[in-house]
C-alpha cells in the first residue's frame, strides 16, 4: 500500500523511493514515454514511465492500458524536473515520480463529465453522479474547509467548558414552526413521532437538568419549500448556557466567531459586533439582515413633503404610512425601461410601484415632475444626501409593504452596482425582535421565533393585554446580508410560559397537552438560560465562496427535496406499510 500521500512528496529527498496511491487524472503517450497525472485528496503528482529511466517492461504494459480514474498503486522514485518542464500550476510541479512498477487495482467507465475544477454540467447530472462530482479537487475542498470550521467551532467550545450531548431524532411533533417530517410508530399503531426541527426543548431541559454549558453539531429537519439557501435536513451548531446575561453571551459568539475566522480563512475581524434593533434595521435597510458593507440606508422623505399637494403622498402621510427614498449613486443615466424594470420588481414585493427622479447634469428628470418644483427636488435631494448623478427612488405606502420592497431593491444595487466588497466581513447583531405577530389566516398571534422566547421584562405587562407590542429577547447573528445564527433568552418560569401560551390562543388543556412536561420542569428550581443555533451549512457556504447549500453538503437534496442518486423519496412495499398500519392512495 501507499508510503506517502501526493504533496508528501515534496518532503522526499530526491532519489527517495515511494509509493502513491490515487486516481489517473490524465495520461499522455508520448511513444516511448508516458506521463500520467496521478490525483489523490492532498492534490496532483506526475508519474513518469520511461524505460531509459528504469520503468519496467511491465509497467509501461499497464500503462498503456490506463485511462481517465483508474485506480492504480506505482512505485517509483521521486526526482526534480527539468527546468523548462516546471509546472507552476500544481504544489508538486517541480518533482516527478519515475515509475518503477504499477498495479491497476480498478478499472473505471468514462465519466458522465469531466473530473475536474470550472466543468460545465447540468446539476441534476451532478447530483445523480454525486460521487464523481465529489472527486472534483473544488468540492473536496468545499468539504475539507467544512471540517476546518466545525473542528475550530468545537475547538472553542471544549475550551470554554462547554460539554457535547446528542439529543433525541425521534420526539413528538410540536403545533408551531414549520412542517414536521412524520415517522409512524409500528408499535403504537396510529401514532407517529417527529423529526426534530432543533434540540430547542431538549437543549433547555439539559439547562433544568443543571449541565449548564451545552453543545451539539445537530442534525435538524424541516418539511417546508426549498431555495438554495435551503435543505429539508441541515446542519446546525446548537448551544444553550445557563447563569449568563444576553451581552455575556453574545460577547462569547462574537469571540468563537472571530477565532473560526482566524483559524481557517486568516481573517480577523473587529469586535464588538454592532448591535442594531430590529425596528431600526427594518427602518434604515428594509431587512432584519441588513448587508452593511456598503451604505445606502433609506432616507425619510414626511419632513420634507410635509403638506405637500400631491395627493399619493399627502395621502399617505395621512393614513400613517411611511415615504423612504433610496439613493442609487451613479445611475442617474437609467432609461426609462430600467425605471419600468424596477418597478416590476417591487411589485412581486406586494408595493404598487415607486415614484423617482434622477439628478442629471441637464437638471432633474422625473416621473413626477409635474407635481413638484425644481425646488421642490433639490430639497428632497439634499434632505436624502442624493448628488449630481444619482438616482432616487421613493417607497410610499404602509411600512409592511415599502420596507421589504425598497430592501429588496438595496441588495439588488448592492451586488449589480458591486459596492459590497467580496472580500470583506461586516458583522452585526440584530435585535429586539417582536415576540408575535398576528396571523390573518388563522386569526391568531404566532410567535416569530418559537414560543419559548423570554420577552423584554419592561415589555412582560403587555403579554395579556397587547401581545403584538412586546419585544423578544432574540437576538440574530448577521454576516454580509445572511442571517447566520438566532438566538434568545429563555422563558425559564412557569407563569411566564403559560401568559405565552395564553398569547399564542392555546388553552390551558392544550398547552399542558403539548408541553406538561416542560411547564413540570420549570417547577423544579430551572436557571436563567438562553442559547442560539448557527447555521453551518451556510456559514461554510459563505465561507468557502460556495453558490448554494448543495455545494458544501455531501449528498445534498435538490430544490425539491429529492435524492438523484439513490432515488429518494419513494414508494415502498406494501408489506412495510401493513407493519406500520398505514394505507396509502397511490398515484392516479
Amino acid at each position: 500500500m501507499r508510503s506517502h500521500r501526493v504533496k508528501d512528496t515534496l518532503q522526499v529527498e530526491m532519489g527517495e523511493q515511494v509509493v502513491l496511491s490515487g486516481w489517473v487524472h490524465r495520461r499522455r503517450d508520448f511513444g516511448s514515454v508516458v506521463f500520467v497525472d496521478l490525483r489523490d485528496r492532498s492534490g496532483f503528482v506526475q508519474l513518469v514511465f520511461d524505460p531509459s529511466r528504469g520503468t519496467s517492461e511491465a509497467a509501461m504494459e499497464a500503462a498503456d492500458k490506463l485511462r481517465s480514474e483508474y485506480v492504480i498503486v506505482a512505485r517509483g522514485r521521486v526526482e526534480a524536473r527539468d527546468a523548462d518542464t516546471i509546472n507552476p500550476k500544481i504544489e508538486t510541479g517541480e518533482i516527478e515520480v519515475v515509475v518503477d512498477e504499477v498495479v491497476i487495482e480498478n478499472t473505471a467507465k468514462n465519466p458522465p463529465f469531466y473530473i475536474q475544477d470550472g466543468v460545465e454540467v447540468d446539476e441534476t447530472v451532478r447530483l445523480k453522479y454525486r460521487y464523481l462530482d465529489l472527486r472534483r479537487p473544488e468540492m473536496q475542498k468545499m468539504l475539507m474547509m467544512r471540517h476546518q470550521i466545525i473542528r475550530a467551532f468545537r475547538s472553542y467550545l471544549d475550551d470554554h467548558d462547554f460539554i457535547e450531548m446528542e439529543t433525541p431524532i425521534l420526539t413528538k411533533s410540536t403545533p408551531e414552526g414549520a412542517r414536521d417530517y412524520l415517522v409512524p410508530s409500528r408499535l403504537q399503531p396510529g401514532e407517529f413521532y417527529a423529526l426534530p426541527q432543533s434540540p430547542q426543548i431538549f437543549k433547555q431541559l439539559l439547562m433544568v437538568s443543571g449541565m449548564e454549558r451545552y453543545y451539539q453539531i445537530a442534525r435538524c429537519f424541516r418539511d417546508e419549500d426549498l431555495r438554495a439557501d435551503r435543505q429539508p435536513e441541515f446542519t446546525q451548531l446548537d448551544i444553550e448556557t445557563s447563569f449568563l446575561s444576553q451581552e455575556a453571551l453574545q460577547e462569547m459568539m462574537e469571540e468563537m466567531v472571530a477565532k473560526v475566522l482566524r483559524d481557517v480563512v486568516g481573517v480577523e475581524i473587529p469586535r464588538p459586533f454592532q448591535r442594531v434593533p430590529y425596528h431600526e434595521a427594518m427602518d434604515k435597510y428594509g431587512s432584519d439582515k441588513p448587508d452593511l458593507r456598503f451604505d445606502m440606508a433609506f432616507v425619510d422623505l414626511a419632513p420634507v413633503l410635509e403638506g405637500t399637494d400631491f395627493r399619493v403622498f399627502a395621502d399617505v402621510l395621512a393614513s400613517g404610512g411611511v415615504i423612504k427614498a433610496l439613493v442609487v449613486p451613479g445611475c442617474a443615466h437609467f432609461s426609462r425601461k430600467q425605471t419600468d424594470d424596477l418597478v416590476a420588481f417591487v411589485k412581486t414585493y406586494g408595493l404598487g410601484g415607486l415614484a423617482y427622479f434622477a439628478l442629471t447634469d441637464d437638471g432633474i428628470k422625473s416621473s413626477i415632475s409635474k407635481f413638484f418644483s425644481e425646488e421642490q427636488f433639490q430639497a428632497m435631494a439634499h434632505h436624502a444626501g442624493a448628488k449630481k448623478g444619482d438616482l432616487v427612488l421613493i417607497g410610499a405606502g404602509d411600512r409592511k409593504k415599502v420596507l421589504p420592497a425598497l430592501g429588496a431593491l438595496r441588495t439588488k444595487f448592492g451586488s449589480e452596482l458591486g459596492l459590497a466588497d467580496p472580500n470583506a466581513y461586516k458583522f452585526l447583531w440584530v435585535t429586539d425582535f417582536p415576540l408575535l405577530s398576528y396571523d390573518e389566516e388563522e386569526k391568531r398571534f404566532v410567535a416569530e421565533h418559537h414560543p419559548f422566547t423570554m420577552p423584554r421584562e419592561d415589555d412582560l405587562p403587555y403579554l395579556a393585554t397587547d401581545p403584538g407590542r412586546v419585544r423578544a429577547q432574540a437576538y440574530d447573528m448577521v454576516m454580509n446580508g445572511y442571517e447566520i445564527g438566532g438566538g434568545s433568552m429563555r422563558i425559564y418560569r412557569r407563569d411566564v410560559q403559560e401568559m405565552m401560551f395564553a398569547a399564542l390562543g392555546f388553552t390551558p388543556e392544550e398547552a399542558y397537552d403539548k408541553f406538561g412536561f416542560l411547564l413540570d420542569a420549570f417547577e423544579y428550581g430551572t436557571p436563567p438560560h438562553g442559547g442560539i443555533a448557527f447555521g453551518l451549512d451556510r456559514i461554510i457556504m459563505l465561507l468557502a465562496g460556495g453558490k448554494s447549500l448543495r455545494d458544501v453538503i455531501a449528498f445534498p437534496k435538490t430544490a425539491s427535496g429529492t435524492d438523484l442518486m439513490m432515488d429518494a423519496p419513494s414508494e415502498v412495499a406494501e408489506a412495510q406499510l401493513k407493519t406500520l398500519h398505514l394505507s396509502v392512495r397511490r398515484k392516479s
